[in-house]
């Protein structure tokens, strides 16, 4: 297969949230057909409900701050499949992708005349990377949970080193509907041997997180509490200081932008002194060049060139639309026009009474998406008392982007969130539109 044909191949798999079959059987038959690539290389997985792809990015900029090209898989994509898998920090080639999903094919159709079900989108995309984290021989690999940990994809790489971020209610449908449950299924992914990097918690999450680790014999590493902001940028970047038993990290100005990254930079921390103890040459430098250096799309991402300003930020649950209100309510000046879109499966109007009062204008619109709200289900989570001068509803993102350009005042912002598909749609937009957008 070529590029495109790839491409095509996987995503007529069936879209990842909606042919989603969790289960490590047909994953760890497809990694034996393609020889465990995941044996080649250690790696550090990181699961939890928010926080987990931030602490990724952070991760992988250390590392490449210390010269190691460590490889990134994380999910979803928002533009291009490539963005799923990174080596020192540069997408796949088209090449390499087309070569590796080629190989992936072969060994999925085998699995498939083994097991009688065909490896999903997510397995499949998973061996890819794999496989071509092999190709590449990178040091070390870093791998995002696609949903939960126990039965997710990436576990069956089993990685020596695990981080659990903090944990909240999400993917109720597939985890659990308590705290409780949805820990268990994140905290699956420690193991005995494994070192465990543990993000401030929720006591509940934390009871069962902490209960797991006695399970396995695992002596949990605390991200370290000792963490505070030192100042404030007024793009929303923090100037932090992060003591831990092995270090002081003062004057780190974090890339990522809002207070809730101070949590997944002390994960990030963490993670990089494990991998430093384990011979992995990082040094307190490194730690810095790489949070000060580090890249999430979609996360927080503020285009200040733009007249208005866009902030692009994937807030899809409460604990994610509570961070990005309080960006808002501490660097946006209230001048805010929301562009609103999100799955149906979603906590629509949790999110809409913490989101929607900051807007002054509101726009919904459905992402394409198999599981998007529809306009009407989005305008029923519209708080009773809407703060929002006006409610606008727009059939496509382009509709909704040129929409609230025309009602966002000057030295306004302009916020797309909801969902990470949206803000894909809107970057992809963005990329072939340029200054119309």
């Amino acid at each position: 297969m070529n590029f495109d044909e790839s491409v095509s191949y996987l995503l007529g798999l069936g879209h990842e949230t909606v042919a989603i079959k969790l289960g490590l059987d047909n994953i760890t038959r497809l990694l034996a057909r393609l020889g465990d690539p995941h044996t080649t290389f250690p790696s550090v997985q990181i699961a939890g409900t928010n926080g987990k792809g931030s602490t990724a990015a952070m991760l992988e900029s250390v590392c490449r701050a210390a010269g190691l090209s460590a490889g990134l898989y994380t999910s979803p994509h928002l533009v291009s499949i490539r963005e799923r898998v990174r080596v020192a920090g540069r997408e796949i080639a088209r090449d390499e992708f087309a070569r590796c999903a080629s190989l992936v094919r072969a060994a999925a159709e085998e699995t498939e005349r083994e097991s009688g079900a065909l490896p999903t989108f997510f397995e499949q995309m998973t061996a890819l990377a794999l496989v071509a984290f092999r190709e590449a021989r990178v040091p070390v690999a870093i791998l995002e949970t696609g949903l939960g940990g126990r039965l997710d994809a990436t576990t069956a790489a089993r990685a020596a080193t695990v981080a659990i971020t903090p944990v909240s209610l999400d993917h109720q449908e597939y985890l659990g509907h308590t705290l409780a449950e949805i820990a268990a299924e994140k905290a699956a992914i420690i193991r005995p041997g494994v070192k465990a990097v543990v993000a401030p918690q929720e006591p509940e999450a934390a009871e069962v997180i902490l209960r797991r680790c006695r399970e396995c014999g695992v002596e949990p590493r605390f991200a370290t509490r000792d963490a505070e902001v030192e100042s404030t940028c007024g793009d929303g970047r923090l100037r932090v200081r992060l003591r831990t038993a092995r270090d002081v990290y003062a004057g780190v100005c974090l890339a990522l932008r809002g207070r809730h990254q101070l949590t997944n930079a002390a994960v990030a921390v963490a993670l990089a002194e494990s991998l430093a103890e384990d011979s992995f040459h990082i040094t307190r430098e490194h730690v810095v060049a790489g949070l000060e250096a580090a890249e999430h799309a979609g996360r927080l991402e503020l285009d200040a060139r733009r007249t208005p300003a866009l902030l692009l930020d994937g807030a899809h649950n409460p604990a994610g639309a509570r961070a990005l209100r309080a960006y808002l309510d501490e660097f946006a000046g209230g001048k805010v026009t929301l562009v609103f879109g999100a799955m149906r499966d979603k906590a629509l109007a949790e999110i809409g009474a913490i989101l929607f009062p900051a807007a002054e204008h509101l726009v919904l619109t459905e992402p394409r998406n198999p599981r998007a709200a529809s306009v009407a289900e989005l305008l029923r989570a519209v708080p009773a008392r809407s703060a929002s001068s006006t409610i606008a509803l727009a059939p496509s993102s382009r509709d909704a982007l040129t929409i609230a350009r025309a009602h966002t005042p000057p030295g306004g912002t302009v916020c797309v969130t909801g969902s990470l598909y949206l803000v894909g749609e809107v970057k992809g937009l963005l990329e072939t539109g340029g200054e119309n957008f």
